[in-house]
């Protein structure tokens, strides 16, 4: 299974994983890791750093491109994934524990309007054809 059930999704390719403390972390998803090949280089937002949802606040490069990386919440960034600096690899290896950054959000309620499974996985699977 490359989209797990316990996690919400963006269009554009994230996971949020709603933590217990209420924050929110955020990492690439199977099938953008796959699009992109190769992971070389992440630049995640700086700790602090006040976003709204749908804002463009790091990247993601790999040997093939480079995307935008987009807040999927409003809120805070409260920790970033330095460990990425030096092994963006980790991206490839296992999407979904090498998260990027973490939000503490303005509004829960913002979850609602994030994608379950099954909605992302049709998004994804989609692009493959």
């Amino acid at each position: 299974m490359t989209t797990p059930d316990n996690l919400k999704y963006t269009n554009s390719h994230q996971w949020v994983k709603r933590e217990s403390d209420g924050t929110a972390t955020i990492g690439a998803t199977f099938h953008a890791q796959e699009m992109l090949g190769d992971v070389v280089f992440i630049e995640t937002p700086a700790v602090g750093r006040k976003v709204k949802q749908g804002e463009e606040c790091g990247v993601i490069e790999s040997v093939k491109a480079a995307a935008d990386l987009y807040a999927p919440l409003s809120g805070e960034v409260v920790a970033a994934n330095s460990e990425l600096a030096d092994t963006p690899e980790k991206v490839n290896q296992d999407p979904y524990t090498a998260w990027m950054f973490r939000i503490k959000p303005d509004s829960p309620a913002e979850f609602a309007g994030l994608l379950d499974a099954a909605a992302y996985q049709k998004i994804a699977d989609a692009e493959k054809h």
